[in-house]
């Protein structure tokens, strides 16, 4: 059997190799000839699965993004041909809710308020939307939920239209899958005339698909009105907009649900499936795979309050670093879409919340970290 993965699937070389011969390669540049004789394929968003590369896919049965979106596969074609698909539907949601954390603790800092007194919408509410949306309960920060799909399917929470929320938010973080058709399409959602609507001193936050956010239309609103923007994702990635970077508060390489734990749920997700779909026993725990985290557990003298809760966030993750880390590298005269997908493929090893084993009474507050998806070891 012979399984061709993208080279920069964590831990994917050791796992399918256990179940035939392993071909790796980056995915972003594979051809219909790198399909020939190939049983099984395994990706990331950065492959896209049409009739073009399958035309000389004799062998083919399986393939598995190891990704929550499913945009770049061709589920249809897929389908017609009897090719068995999976994907990993929730797999970075901690890593992207922690990225938007992140965004959300740092803008406030810098801009001299706390969101206690703030609106968050946010649109689309899935696995990320929704996992964000417990974290934002933990906090004790307002939210608003905008799915019209997840509505009409009968999903009993409280729903608000996509007007409703550019009118109320203070903040607006997409978190929808791209679709070009249909009455509830997303390409270009966020568009010149609803970015003019936003509150006044909005920030508006994409961590899902880059065409969700007309960029032409984002640069003249950042450039015409008070706004704020983060952008983790680029419409034409990984070409990036150079006239676009210098207005952005944050922008990063598609890296938000990058964390080590939920690269590691995402290949073990596809492998699982993949065992299954061939009636092999074997089956990974994520767990399993990860190295010891880098950080000492630590104890808690007191309720913990909100300085002491953005140092314990920024220290698992960040967002100026990888900030900065992308301005530098972008301002190199070089082809921008090779460093987008350097910076991707050399990602350092980062971890989620749960990495951290904080120990303490329950009047310090620690049921709130856990939460937010802190270890906690509750003391008497």
């Amino acid at each position: 059997m012979k399984i061709l993965i993208d080279e920069n699937m964590p831990y994917a070389e050791a796992l399918f190799g256990q179940l035939g011969e392993v071909i790796a390669k980056p995915g972003r540049d594979l051809t219909a000839d790198d399909l020939v004789g190939i049983d099984a394929l395994m990706i990331r968003s950065v492959t896209r699965v049409n009739r073009a590369l399958l035309s000389k896919a004799n062998q083919l049965t399986f393939v598995g993004t190891a990704t929550a979106g499913m945009d770049h596969v061709d589920q249809a074609l897929l389908s017609e041909r009897g090719i068995t698909f999976t994907a990993a539907p929730g797999c970075n949601k901690v890593g992207v809710a922690e990225y938007v954390l992140s965004a959300l603790m740092v803008l406030g800092q810098q801009q001299g308020f706390t969101f206690t007194n703030r609106v968050v919408g946010i649109v689309g509410a899935g696995q990320v939307g929704s996992y964000l949306a417990g974290c934002l309960d933990a906090l004790g920060i307002k939210y608003l939920l905008c799915d019209p799909i997840k509505a009409s399917q009968g999903d009993q929470r409280p729903f608000h239209s996509l007007d409703t929320l550019i009118e109320q938010c203070d903040v607006l973080t997409i978190h929808t899958p791209l679709t070009k058709e249909g009455e509830h399409k997303t390409h270009h959602l966020m568009n010149k005339e609803r970015l003019a609507r936003l509150k006044p001193g909005a920030i508006l936050i994409n961590a899902a698909r880059g065409p969700i956010v007309s960029n032409d239309d984002l640069k003249h609103a950042l450039n015409t009105q008070a706004l704020t923007a983060v952008l983790d994702v680029f419409e034409h990635e990984p070409e990036v907009d150079m006239s676009l970077l210098p207005l952005l508060a944050f922008a990063t390489p598609h890296i938000a649900g990058y964390g080590l734990e939920g690269k590691a749920r995402g290949t073990t997700m596809i492998f699982n499936s993949f065992c299954e779909s061939i009636d092999n026993p074997l089956r990974a725990d994520p767990s399993s795979l990860l190295p010891t985290a880098p950080f000492p557990a630590l104890t808690l003298s007191r309720q913990w309050e909100n300085p002491d809760l953005m140092a314990l966030c920024q220290m698992v993750y960040d967002i100026r670093r990888d900030d900065s880390e992308f301005r530098r590298e972008m301002a190199e005269p070089c082809l921008h879409r090779t460093t987008f997908d350097r910076l991707r493929k050399n990602y350092r090893d980062r971890r989620e919340y749960s990495a951290i084993t904080v120990a303490g009474q329950a009047s310090f507050g620690v049921e709130s970290l856990a939460k937010l998806g802190f270890t906690v070891e509750e003391q008497a």
